[in-house]
């Protein structure tokens, strides 16, 4: 009985937190909680927004996120909802899917739904390893274009005009053509929106920008009767709680191609974001988490969300922040969040039915530049290392010029060419001895120690498989055609982990051109299990019992005693 309520705690983390919940922590959870909540209400109208679906539809989101997240998830400060890279994956998919009206909703809330599922599946094949395909870099450089992308978008919302374009920028020109037509009080509105939420971003970091512009937004509607001189409003903003509804299978199943990118570019985005700062809170606070249930965790949340016509969840850094910094201590904290939104929906929701277009937009204009447009992280890639700089460069012009959805496909393809190039090109340098001691070091960054002579020691950085095995063989020939009255050849193995049928394949072919040009060969440091592998491809009878040692000195010293 034991055992089975230990993996039901497993499963489910929550029955463990609360069977052993402390009522202290009650208060700084609940404060939190609602703390959280008043930062992610407006925002997540904002990501409906993005998404093109209904506001309510954002909060339907945000609620069932945050809950089952609190009951599937181990980690204690995560606040999980609707995130503007996520919005804008969906909105790019309704676009390639060229749906408008009333299938809008549906087809977010499929792809939702089918991300949700995917998450599932990955936790049940312990496969969340999946999400490092996708490198740092790229997403860096695909959030930056996605954010630019959802920016051209909004800036007609600014204006009280309309633009038109197939990309970003051919609608940024649109736009531009049309600000000699822009409303004067829309524009007014706009303009105090953005000085309101960036100057509060700048001067009152803490203060939630999003909150104050609600309500500001919805005061001067009531106070200068916006609506009559022509502000465009957001439009009904029905009170209630979400109903379960599965999404049309029929309109899933005619953009199938789009449903499975979508949903495989929102599994590989949410899940880098959430595995990572699980990671960095468990650190903070010194506990562990499960990064497989994370993605059972995430999958709940995405098909809840979906169930209850919402739009894709993740992890909200800003929220979990938030959630942190004012005292969370358990995942009660994101339990009161849920709670706190389906209060708004069953008492506030209409109220957000009277909020400018413009000050929307301007909400979501500071979470996508804030939130997407990681200037320190540009400048970092460019400082660090050219190469990944680049990598992003490519993804955000790609999301700027394919969009958003095919963006992301070349973004995976990117992450996957970066490390076939890596694997395929294993470091394979000439190994010197430092003067007066028995230590190896690469001759490349040594070049006043001298190699000893008649002898060429490599070492192999990497598995031995087939990708790196032309690498080694290459790499074998080309030293003994370079080196005069070279009489043998050391391979220093320690770095090898792993050999397959090919890499030990390779192994005879080096041997053979050993044996031609009349070369011994040893081997130094070889792993066990490496050895092993070798064996039962004859590889170790071929070269020598004793000609396996134990450091890259002991072979080289058996050389030069002749046994």
């Amino acid at each position: 009985m034991a055992a089975k309520r230990r993996r039901w705690s497993d499963r489910v983390p929550i029955v463990g937190v609360l069977r052993t919940y402390d009522r202290r922590w009650l208060r700084p959870d609940v404060a939190a909680g609602v703390a959280v909540a008043a930062l992610i209400v407006p925002k997540n109208l904002g990501y409906a927004g993005i998404a093109g679906i209904p506001l309510q539809n954002g909060l339907y989101a945000a609620a069932a996120g945050a809950i089952l997240y609190a009951i599937f998830g181990t980690s204690r400060q995560i606040s999980t909802g609707p995130s503007s890279g996520l919005a804008a994956v969906a909105a790019s998919a309704v676009l390639a899917a060229g749906l408008t009206g009333t299938d809008v909703a549906s087809f977010v809330a499929g792809i939702t739904l089918v991300s949700g599922i995917v998450f599932v599946v990955l936790a049940v094949l312990k496969m969340g390893w999946i999400a490092q395909f996708l490198s740092r870099a790229v997403v860096t450089g695909f959030l930056f274009g996605a954010a630019i992308d959802v920016v051209i978008g909004e800036l007609p919302k600014l204006t009280g005009t309309s633009a038109s374009g197939s990309t970003p920028p051919q609608e940024l020109w649109s736009w531009l053509g049309t600000l000699g037509d822009a409303h004067p009080a829309t524009l007014l509105v706009a303009v105090a929106a953005l000085v309101t939420v960036f100057g509060l971003r700048r001067i009152a970091p803490r203060v939630p920008g999003a909150l104050v512009l609600v309500v500001g937004g919805l005061l001067a509607t009531w106070l200068l009767d916006l609506g009559e001189r022509g502000v465009a409003l957001v439009g009904d903003v029905p009170r209630g709680l979400p109903s379960v509804v599965v999404p049309d299978p029929a309109l899933l199943l005619d953009h199938v191609a789009t449903v499975a990118l979508a949903s495989v570019a929102l599994v590989m985005i949410g899940f880098s974001q959430t595995a990572g700062d699980a990671r960095t809170f468990a650190a903070r606070h010194r506990y562990r988490v499960d990064i497989d249930q994370e993605s059972l965790a995430q999958g709940a949340a995405n098909v809840g969300a979906g169930l209850v016509q919402g739009m894709p969840v993740s992890t909200s850094l800003s929220a979990s922040s938030l959630n942190d910094r004012t005292g969370a201590r358990t995942p009660v904290a994101s339990l009161t969040s849920g709670a706190m939104v389906l209060l708004t929906l069953l008492l506030l929701a209409p109220l957000f039915s009277g909020l400018p277009t413009a000050v929307l937009a301007a909400i979501i204009i500071e979470a996508v530049v804030m939130g997407m447009m990681d200037v320190p992280a540009m400048r970092r890639l460019f400082r660090v290392q050219r190469f990944d700089f680049w990598i992003a460069m490519v993804a955000l012009v790609s999301t700027l010029v394919v969009g958003v959805l095919a963006g992301v496909l070349v973004g995976i393809g990117l992450s996957l060419l970066w490390l076939v190039s890596v694997t395929t090109r294993p470091s394979l340098p000439v190994m010197v001895r430092e003067p007066g001691t028995q230590v190896f070091r690469e001759l490349d960054e040594h070049p006043e120690d001298e190699p000893e002579p008649g002898i060429a020691v490599l070492r192999i950085d990497g598995g031995l498989f087939f990708a790196t095995a032309d690498a080694l063989e290459d790499r074998v020939r080309e030293v003994a055609d370079a080196v005069p009255g070279l009489t043998a050849i050391v391979i220093d193995c320690g770095a090898i982990t792993f050999v397959d049928a090919q890499g030990a394949a390779v192994l005879h072919e080096v041997l053979d051109l050993a044996a031609d040009r009349e070369l011994a060969v040893r081997l130094a440091r070889v792993k066990p299990s490496v050895r092993a592998t070798l064996a039962r491809d004859g590889v170790v009878d071929r070269v020598g019992p004793d000609r396996f040692h134990g450091s890259v000195h002991r072979a080289v010293e058996a050389h030069r005693n002749g046994y």
